[in-house]
């Protein structure tokens, strides 16, 4: 493939085969991905991968958050427990999930520097797990913006800032391609 027609190509997967990634390849992707543009060279990124039996301390601080910012109830009802039990199936038939967060930076300017090369990262990432056949979820949510989550994942929420929760494995289906907007719509040409 070349880098043009990976970039048209990769798809957002939102079901995955059952199958780890071989950790010397997802670190390899991830190698890939630090080549973003950084300012600096600070190189902002930092993760923390959970796959197997560690995918059991994300996901019960994911449930944790979504109990405390009221998405789920705190309750022994049936409908309750189900939605849980549900919830815990779904996440941990991901193969990887990769917390993606970076040390916060007082001034604005700099905060959105690091914050924008960490998107770069982010989107290298996926694109390099693309030419290897591995698919990911760039994923933000709610729990990202609770401090009780930071603390469960032993992270700082007054230190860090977490980007995005990336859902990694092989895909199990792609998407169609949905096409995109032309650019001509979006460009604004002054002469």
């Amino acid at each position: 493939m070349t880098v043009l027609n990976t970039i048209k190509e990769r798809r957002s997967i939102h079901t995955f085969e059952e199958k780890e990634v071989d950790i010397e390849l997802l670190r390899e992707i991830f190698t890939y991905g630090s080549y973003a543009p950084t300012h600096y060279m600070k190189e902002p990124w930092q993760m923390k991968l959970y796959q197997r039996d560690g995918k059991d301390m994300l996901i019960h601080a994911i449930i944790r958050s979504y109990q405390r910012i009221g998405m789920i109830r705190n309750n022994n009802d049936p409908k309750t427990i189900k939605m849980i039990d549900s919830m815990k199936s779904f996440l941990h038939s991901i193969p990887h999930h990769a917390v993606i967060y970076f040390e916060k930076e007082e001034d604005p300017v700099r905060y959105e520097e690091e914050y924008a090369a960490v998107c770069a990262f982010i989107q290298n990432s996926q694109l390099a797990a693309w030419e290897f056949g591995v698919g990911m979820l760039w994923t933000i949510t709610p729990y990202m913006h609770d401090p009780g989550f930071y603390s469960d994942i032993e992270l700082d929420a007054n230190k860090t800032k977490i980007a995005a929760v990336l859902q990694i494995g092989y895909p199990k289906k792609v998407p169609r391609d949905k096409g995109r907007t032309s650019i001509t719509d979006k460009m604004q040409i002054i002469e």
